[in-house]
């Protein structure tokens, strides 16, 4: 970790010590925190990084989707389509940037990688799965699971545009999303924040065991991270390691010669909640 640090610029180190790097925030906090860590020289993005307890060496535990951005990601999102004759006219009216089908394919094998998102009808897959190699390591191969290949491309290009983002695991079980610009408004990525948030617990595979969500962080482009609250503890699935049960008073059993006492009943054993304090 320390020859991580110190490979960091020294903007980066000194803003890094200006707040408790393992204290948890709310989100409302994290979002103030994270847009005066310092001076941008330019419109960073905001990125989410949610680390899960997820396998993603098992089919049934990946974790992928999309979510729609309530206040958008903030940049003009650049779309590449799949599509030929009435589909492809219908692609252009919609507003898709990029257009073509064999001639598209040749572009991008020689390089062309102008595009945030890639949309393709089912009919023209054939020709987009020889762009594996191209397209996979950037997270834009269109897929029927998260509406990139679809038949109604005006809706998926309109939702694009608007700020709908693909979630998905990486190899470290870890998801990051991009949930606006620093010049954003509080609210809004505070909104963009929890809407991302609601996806991801909504989307919980049933496979998952143990706990799901390990930490949550945000960050600009080139700021430290902020830890963000997150109630770990309540996505088990099973309680893996049970709190230690608060200790009960010592009462003494009455004398022999002493009348009867009624034993108070378990109900109204006053239940003892633990500090949250304690899990940190």
């Amino acid at each position: 970790m320390a020859t991580g640090i110190a490979r960091r610029g020294k903007t980066w180190r000194e803003a890094r010590q200006k707040y408790d790097t393992m204290r948890e925030h709310s989100a409302a906090e994290a979002v103030a925190l994270v847009k005066t860590l310092r001076e941008p020289k330019f419109d960073e993005a905001v990125e989410l990084h949610v680390r899960t307890g997820l396998n993603v060496r098992h089919a049934e535990e990946q974790l992928r989707g999309t979510v729609a951005l309530p206040n958008g990601l903030g940049k003009n999102v650049t779309i590449a389509v799949f599509a030929q004759g009435d589909k492809a006219r219908e692609a252009e009216e919609a507003g898709a940037d990029h257009v073509g089908a064999e001639d598209l394919a040749k572009k991008i094998e020689e390089g062309f990688t102008d595009f945030d998102v890639v949309i393709a009808t089912p009919d023209l897959m054939p020709i987009v799965g020889r762009l594996g190699k191209v397209l996979g390591p950037s997270g834009k191969m269109p897929n029927p699971k998260v509406g990139t290949v679809t038949a109604d491309l005006t809706k998926a290009i309109t939702e694009s545009k608007a700020g709908k983002v693909e979630y998905r695991t990486d190899k470290a079980g870890i998801v990051h999303v991009v949930i606006g610009r620093i010049g954003f408004p509080e609210a809004d990525l505070v909104e963009n924040f929890t809407a991302v948030m609601d996806e991801i617990q909504r989307a919980k595979p049933s496979a998952a065991k143990g706990r799901y969500i390990h930490t949550v962080t945000l960050a600009s482009t080139m700021g430290p991270g902020v830890r963000v609250v997150t109630d770990g503890a309540a996505d088990s699935d099973q309680a893996t390691t049970p709190a230690p049960a608060a200790k009960a008073p010592v009462v003494e059993e009455p004398a022999a010669e002493a009348p009867e006492v009624e034993e108070p009943v378990a109900e109204e054993t006053p239940v003892v909640e633990e500090s949250s304090e304690t899990a940190d």
